[in-house]
């Protein structure tokens, strides 16, 4: 008999408490103290009851705020065994308590969160007391045992822990805070394993402007975003500005002349200055005359005729189809009623061969700044985080200043541009061709190059099968320098024009 005395007095000892006894707190044995018992259930919802012992004659108040910086709450269910009645309001609940010792039920939704796969349970187990409190003990049970623990006791927002929270033998978290001060509060946060309970944490703005976890996040982004967009815009420049290295490249392929990536004398102002010049323009009128689309008449001393020798065909490109339309709108035209056209398909063409970037930022930058301002005003008026439009807007920005500091030409045009400058090199010093054919194609080049006079000197001997004078006699291919100049001067003087201008004839 002795011995199953003892075995089950052991047993009393070491059994585990019975979950109904744990959602019971025991009576507070001071006046002006508070038992609590704390439960959180598996759908994430806390139960509490509270014991609260008010001294004889006296009252004491209890506000429970549903709203705390970002985080939201709901009570629900709540009963009230004693002297006292509860308020709810759209913003916070609030117990009146009269003298005597009156029990508080009630169910708490969104004190539970999650967050790198463990789920937190954060609740003020006293808080918002209008009365000192000799005491404050609570109990806190959970379908797992909490990985940590903290407990804070004090005013709102100070960071003092509490003298007494451990987590017992069977698993109970206690906690014991005497002379609580009014309206400081004592808050117990459990970490439970991940999955033990549901989160049902609700975080909304505490206003449009605040900052929250997902404000922070878009910034970050944002900030790291336009450090790598900073960085990159930084190499390309510098890239950019890197003095050319001339490449040395063949002006003769099998005989034939051949131009670098089958680059055409209108693309050379792009890709050295990165601009378009009257020049350019007037280089590739001087081509479609070599390669036979037209023919120049010389009329007279100063006085020149472009005419239509051949009609464009599926070997002309956009630009240099509409500087053919605009140079000759009819069969025949002077210098005099020539127009400057072709830019856009010149620089449309440069971005089809992959030489300059196209303009895409310029056009997403703007639009994110008009989304971003659009998202603002809308979130700051609906449901919050409007900083997350302004985040968009900064965006916005960053892309509309990163497509100005871009330079336009892509590492393919860069190369190109070195291309070029080797060809630059070879029309100084080579001897022109025995050949007017070869010399002639590569006139327009030397002029867009602005090695015309030096080629042109090496060539004197021949003449231009694509330029007739008013006599018989070939015309040597040094004498068409005037043309292109009057031509050059008449693109340049189309181009400060309207098109419904008048226009005086150019002089040479």
């Amino acid at each position: 008999m002795k011995l199953a005395a003892l075995l089950l007095i052991a047993f009393l000892c070491v059994a585990p408490v019975p979950a109904a006894a744990q959602d019971q707190p025991s009576l507070p044995g001071l006046p002006q103290s508070v038992e609590v018992a704390l439960k959180v259930q598996r759908d994430g919802s806390l139960s509490v009851t509270e014991a609260v012992s008010v001294p004889r004659d006296t009252s004491m108040t209890r506000t429970i705020p549903l709203r705390a910086n970002s985080r939201v709450l709901g009570i629900r269910n709540i009963s009230i065994e004693g002297a006292g009645n509860a308020e709810s309001g759209s913003d916070q609940v609030t117990f009146y308590l009269r003298g005597g010792t009156s029990v508080l039920r009630y169910t708490v939704d969104g004190a539970v969160g999650a967050s790198l796969g463990v789920e937190h349970v954060t609740w003020d187990v006293a808080g918002g007391w209008d009365t000192r409190l000799e005491l404050v003990r609570a109990t806190f049970a959970a379908p797992a045992v909490p990985d940590a623990l903290s407990c804070l006791a004090g005013p709102p927002g100070s960071t003092t822990r509490c003298g007494a929270a451990q987590i017992d033998h069977s698993g109970l978290t206690r906690v014991s805070v005497p002379n609580l001060q009014p309206g400081s509060r004592v808050q117990l946060t459990a970490e439970l394993p991940g999955g033990t309970v549901a989160a049902n944490e609700k975080l909304v703005p505490a206003g449009p402007f605040s900052a929250s976890a997902p404000v922070w996040w878009a910034w970050l982004a944002f900030a790291v975003l336009s450090l790598a967009g900073a960085v990159a815009v930084f190499v390309r420049r510098r890239r950019d500005r890197r003095p050319g290295n001339p490449t040395p490249v063949p002006l003769l392929d099998h005989g034939r002349f051949s131009s670098p990536d089958g680059v055409l004398p209108g693309h050379v102002g792009l890709l050295l200055a990165g601009r378009v010049s009257s020049v350019d323009v007037a280089a590739t009128v001087l081509d479609l005359c070599v390669r036979n689309y037209l023919w120049v008449s010389e009329d007279g001393p100063r006085s020149w005729t472009l005419v239509r020798r051949n009609p464009p065909d599926e070997h002309l490109t956009a630009f240099e189809y509409a500087v053919y339309a605009a140079a000759v709108p009819g069969e025949a035209a002077t210098l005099a009623e020539v127009r400057e056209a072709g830019v856009a398909e010149l620089v449309a063409d440069t971005v089809r061969r992959g030489w300059r970037s196209p303009k895409r930022l310029s056009k997403i930058g703007p639009r994110l700044c008009g989304y971003g301002l659009f998202l603002t005003i809308l979130l700051a008026f609906t449901v919050g985080y409007a900083q997350l439009g302004l985040v968009l807007l900064a965006t916005g920005l960053a892309v509309t200043a990163a497509a100005h500091l871009l330079p336009e030409r892509t590492k393919a045009g860069l190369d190109l541009r070195d291309r070029l400058l080797g060809l630059y090199a070879q029309l100084r010093t080579m001897e022109a061709p025995d050949d007017e054919l070869l010399a002639s194609r590569a006139l327009p080049y030397a002029y867009a190059l602005g090695e015309a006079d030096a080629w042109l000197a090496n060539a004197c001997s021949l003449s231009a099968y694509w330029y007739g004078g008013s006599g018989a006699e070939a015309v040597p291919l040094a004498r068409t320098s005037g043309f292109v100049a009057a031509l050059t001067v008449a693109f340049e003087g189309a181009r400060h024009l309207r098109p419904d201008e008048p226009k005086t004839p150019a002089p040479a």
